[in-house]
This record gives structure tokens, sequence and C-alpha cells, in this order.
């Protein structure tokens, strides 16, 4: 917290007025929603699927053994390397995080999460290749990494739905992969992992032990906390927004190289592109000098384009948010991802500035009525 705390402090004075705005905005509709605290569950209470992981695990039942939500990290370690401090730094991070020794049972056709209370250790299975010529070495560790890490599916019902694998090159030479099955797991949980990883092996190689601090509350607790909030009139409310903000919205059609294909191949690609210090600076000013957040700058561009590309003035696009809107759940390992829609009205003509205090209320407006994509 205490970074955080430092990262807001050095905010302009417009971005803290937004931020201040949007914790205000976030307590007044907790307050009247009915809110219900978040703390933790009764001891021996059955946990539900969280709606994102509901989702996911029917992904699953109907497509079963694909890899399409395998989260893998691939990590070339230099240098000594104490694998006994490893083992136990991730035998440490599994005890920590219920959502790492987590599967999905069925109980009366219902899906709930099985959390395995005893000493759980975590699954990292040891290559070593130094018996391998040297050239052959680096096709071995490709093929590893891409059929037994990357493209291996997770089965959600047995796991474990966190791995991890050390292929041994040479005695200071390492590979190591971890794996965890994003129903368990996001792009926020990668980096708490990577942090607390650090943590617990820098003290275990100094002879120490770590210290994380306690959670206050783990991720099968928040699934309990939102099937008990996001139900009823609190639910209705929330998705009556959604069916007026998206009513008739078009189909945003934009040229292709080829027709896509029928069913998914999943396959896909990453194209990168760097802004020059100086654009990145003006960007950064127009968002101060609005209120607005970077995001919302980005949003709004990217809306033009798409405006320009598809001859449409009524753009909607979807974004993920983080989905933690408490501080309870910041260093949490959970699958917390949502996708919301923002869709905005570039009609009349209107300037850059304008469309950014277009794109700022949709965006708020999104925030204060999020609901599960899944609903």
């Amino acid at each position: 917290m205490a970074e955080f705390e430092t990262r807001v402090a050095n905010l302009s004075d417009k971005r803290q007025a937004l931020l201040a705005l949007l914790e205000q905005r976030k307590k007044a509709a907790a307050a009247a929603q009915g809110e219900p605290r978040l703390g933790v569950r009764p001891a021996g209470q059955p946990v539900p699927l969280s709606f994102g992981q509901e989702a996911l695990w029917f992904v699953d039942q109907l497509d079963p053994g694909q890899p399409t939500y395998n989260i893998v990290q691939v990590l070339r370690l230099r240098g000594p390397l104490d694998v006994v401090a490893l083992r136990r730094s991730f035998d440490l991070l599994v005890q920590r995080h219920e959502a790492l020794r987590t599967v999905f049972a069925v109980r009366q056709g219902r899906p709930f999460q099985h959390i395995d209370q005893g000493f759980v250790t975590a699954t990292m299975v040891r290559d070593d290749l130094r018996h391998l010529p040297e050239e052959q070495r680096e096709a071995e560790v490709q093929r590893l990494v891409g059929e037994e890490e990357v493209r291996r599916p997770f089965d959600l019902a047995a796991g474990p739905l966190f791995r991890t694998r050390l292929i041994v090159l040479g005695d200071e030479h390492h590979v190591l992969t971890i794996g965890v099955h994003h129903s368990v797991a996001d792009g926020w949980s990668v980096g708490l992992l990577n942090g607390e990883l650090s943590v617990c092996y820098g003290a275990l190689v100094g002879g120490g032990e770590p210290v994380l601090g306690e959670l206050p509350v783990q991720f099968g607790d928040f699934a309990v906390w939102q099937r008990d909030w996001l139900r009823g009139e609190v639910l209705e409310r929330r998705l009556g927004y959604w069916e007026g903000c998206l009513a008739g919205v078009p189909v945003l059609e934009l040229p292709s190289d080829r027709p896509r294909p029928v069913v998914p191949s999943y396959g896909g690609d990453v194209v990168e592109g760097v802004l020059s210090g100086s654009v990145l600076a003006g960007v950064r000013e127009l968002a101060r000098s609005q209120g607005v957040s970077l995001f919302m700058v980005l949003a709004a561009a990217v809306k033009v384009v798409l405006s320009r590309y598809s001859g449409l003035d009524d753009v909607a696009v979807g974004t993920t948010t983080l989905g933690r809107s408490r501080p309870e759940l910041e260093r949490l390992v959970g699958y917390f991802t949502n996708l919301v829609v923002l869709r905005t009205d570039l009609s009349g003509d209107p300037s850059f500035v304008e469309l950014l205090g277009r794109v700022r209320d949709v965006t708020l407006g999104a925030y204060d009525n999020e609901v599960p994509f899944e609903k």
C-alpha cells in the first residue's frame, strides 16, 4: 500500500482530483446499493465459482483439453541458482494463495471450488539437458516449453492449476517456466507472484524468512461476496444501465485481408510500436490538462481511427478492467479481470478535447455500473 500511496502523491492535482472523484463515486454507489462487507467466509461453507470462473469453466466443458487459457512465463536465469530455495519459495506462494491450490468439482450438477487446506507443495518438473550437445539444448528447450508448458492443457478438475518447470542448461544457466490457468489468476496476479517470488527467494538464500504480510481475505471469500452482492435488485439495476447503454449498437465492420474462419484457430500475433519521448510527453500533458487518465486519451484516439476506417460515428470497443474495486483484493492472486464496453458518440464533428470529455463520461459510467461481462 505504501507504494500505491507514493504513486498517488506524485500525481498532478488534476489527476488526484480525478482519482478522488472515482473513489467518491465508488463509495456512493456501494452505499446506495447496500454493498455487503467483504470478509472471511464461514468455515466449511461451500465456495461457489466467481462469475468469471464460471464462464471459463463452461468454456472448458464445451471444448475440453484446450490450452487457450494457459498463462505461461518463460524466464532465462543466469548465475548461481539455489534450487532448494526456489522450490521452497514456490511452496510458500502456494500456501499463501488459496487460488493456487484450487480445482473445480461438480456437485448436483453445479461447479464449486475445491480448495486443498492441507500443506500443498508446488509442482515443479526438473529437466537436466547438460548431457546434450550444446547445439541441441536450445531446440530441446523450445520443445519442452512449447509442448509441455504452453500447449499442454490444465485439467480443471484434477489440477494442479499452477505448475513450474526448471530446465538446466548449465551450472549457471537455467530456463524457468511458471504456468497457471487463467481461471485462478490474471495479469495482475502474475505481477504479484513475480514480486513475492523475488522476496521469498531473496530471503531464503540469505538465510532468513520472507515477510510478505497477512492477506485479509482469499479469492474464495471474494467469490462468496460477489454472489451475495450481485443479485436481485442490484444486478437488475446495473444490467438495466447496460441494456440502455448498448441498445441498437451498430456492428463495426472493418476491412480485413481475408474472411475470418468459422471455427476459431486461436492463432494470433503481437504488433508493437514505439512512441517517441516527445509524443508521449505531449499525450501526458494533454491528459493532465483535461483531467483525464492516459488510458482515456488513448481510448479516444483508437475510437477516432475506428470511426475513420468504418465510417461510423457510433463506436463501441471492449476493454479489460482489473476487477479489484476494493483494497482487500489488491494483493490477492485470482481471476478478477473483467471486460466492459465503452460506447462513444462521435457525431457532430467534435474536437478531440470535446471527444475526451465524452470518453471520460462513458468510462466513469462503465466503472460505476460494472457487472461481470458474463452477465
